[in-house]
């Protein structure tokens, strides 16, 4: 069979995301979207009609978390070996919402600060990072929700041990630091993404490393050897499907569709920003972000209209750009 160039959107992070993988053949796509970890329900249940978002008017919206799960053992993946959320145990590091329009155009990427401030069901407010700690995938997704009233179709979760393998298996990848380039393998990387204290915005310069870390990695896996070696192909595949988990909603069927519908996706041009941000603050003792209401609600109505590739024309964003620190 000749290779056919296929696009796997397969959502990580860091924490991490939405990851791309080139496929070599549409036969290792059949086989390993079968071997993707489900969550069961993932989704919050009985919440209230007037908090539940309207399905968005095109395209679909993913949620990426990558957790911090205090665990010497793999909690995501098809290789878990521990619980992928424990009451307390676990808390969201990296939260993505990840919108692929309806034309396949494009990705666009926004990073939710983890210390946003927001109204967590059942618990007040609180940083956003907790609800994930106090109520799984489903208190995540409802907060998320109910946050930006847009609808998250899927989800897909990674630790950090996942992040790891998944990066050592891409070869490492290059990253700038301080203007110098540097390859980094999967225990330098993790470092480099969780790094906050030493940058000069602290938290929001942490995301954008983030994302500077998922477009390095989505090039770094779509070169000529991955895309066209079934032996390589597979091996990404593999390491893949054991490292992320996703919701029991996405059939491996709905993935395949989602791969194929994709693959002229590109890292060079997916977009990748932060939420609006008003300012920083101390509540309760504690140091969080206040997000911009205003400009928050365009980006939202955007996302939920499918037209993102209008806002980020006609607005200012916090923008992912080369000078990364």
């Amino acid at each position: 069979m000749s290779p056919k160039r296929v696009l796997l959107v397969a959502l990580a992070l860091l924490g991490i995301g939405i990851l791309m993988v080139g496929g070599a053949g549409w036969w290792a796509v059949e086989h390993y979207t079968g071997k993707v970890d489900r969550i069961p329900g993932a989704f919050p249940t009985h919440v209230p009609p007037a908090q539940q978002p309207a399905p968005s008017k095109g395209g679909q919206t993913f949620l990426l978390v990558g957790v911090d799960s205090r665990s010497d053992l793999p909690t995501t993946g098809r290789d878990a070996k521990a619980p992928s959320w424990t009451y307390g145990a676990q808390r969201s590091d990296t939260m993505m919402l990840v919108h692929l329009p309806a034309d396949h155009s494009n990705a666009y990427v926004v990073s939710l600060p983890r210390d946003s401030w927001v109204d967590i069901p059942g618990h007040g407010t609180a940083k956003l990072n907790a609800a994930f700690s106090w109520g799984g995938p489903p208190l995540l997704i409802d907060t998320v929700q109910r946050l930006t009233d847009v609808r998250v179709d899927h989800l897909a979760i990674i630790d950090w041990e996942g992040f790891k393998e998944l990066t050592d298996a891409v070869g490492g990848v290059d990253l700038r630091v301080d203007g110098t380039v540097r390859h980094m393998n999967g225990t330098e990387a993790l470092a480099y993404v969780r790094e906050r204290k030493n940058l000069p915005r602290g938290d929001f310069d942490r995301t954008h490393r983030q994302q500077n870390f998922l477009r390095a990695v989505l090039t770094r896996t779509m070169t000529t050897r991955n895309l066209t070696n079934p032996v390589r192909a597979a091996e990404l595949l593999d390491t893949l499907t054991a490292s992320i988990s996703v919701d029991d909603r996405l059939s491996d069927a709905d993935l395949r569709e989602l791969l194929w519908d994709n693959r002229s996706v590109r890292p060079g041009g997916m977009v990748f920003m932060n939420a609006p941000i008003a300012r920083t603050a101390m509540i309760k003792g504690q140091s969080v972000v206040l997000l911009d209401r205003g400009r928050s609600d365009a980006l939202w109505a955007a996302m939920r209209n499918d037209t993102l590739a209008a806002y980020v024309a006609g607005h200012r964003t916090d923008r992912l750009g080369s000078g990364t620190p």
